[in-house]
């Protein structure tokens, strides 16, 4: 049990770093500049999802855990992103959320947000401790 509370801290930092960090490059990519209000307004779909993923899948029972942890934090953060940015119009118009944006925001959220487990599970020992309880 302490394992995993000590695991909490560091993927909630991480989770945020890395939803941050798509936002940046990807407002940079197309606006080529740092405004902070462009900047907030692509991130805040994406943080509200994050909170309500971190929320609906319980991280805090299994942190770093890559399938049953990162695959629902990375499909709940993508689906209610998408989903506000599209409603509100966040980085575009309302209603209109170009198909090219949603594949690019799955799939590097997809390798962020489950890598990073994949590889915090690997370094941690995660997966020599499952085949010992066998």
């Amino acid at each position: 049990m302490a394992a995993k509370k000590s695991h909490l801290p560091i993927a909630l930092i991480v989770d945020l770093v890395l939803v941050v960090l798509f936002t940046i490059i990807g407002h940079y990519t197309h606006s080529h500049n740092f405004d902070p209000q462009g900047l907030l307004t692509t991130a805040w779909p994406f943080l509200v999802g994050l909170v309500l993923a971190w929320l609906l899948s319980a991280v805090w029972d299994r942190p770093i855990a890559p399938l049953a942890t990162g695959t629902a934090v990375w499909a709940i953060t993508i689906l209610v992103g998408l989903v506000i940015r599209g409603v509100t119009g966040a980085g575009g118009d309302p209603g209109q959320v170009p198909v090219s944006f949603m594949i690019v925001a799955t799939s590097l959220n997809l390798i962020t947000l489950v890598g990073w487990r994949m590889i915090a599970t690997a370094v941690s020992g995660g997966s020599k401790t499952r085949r010992r309880r066998r």
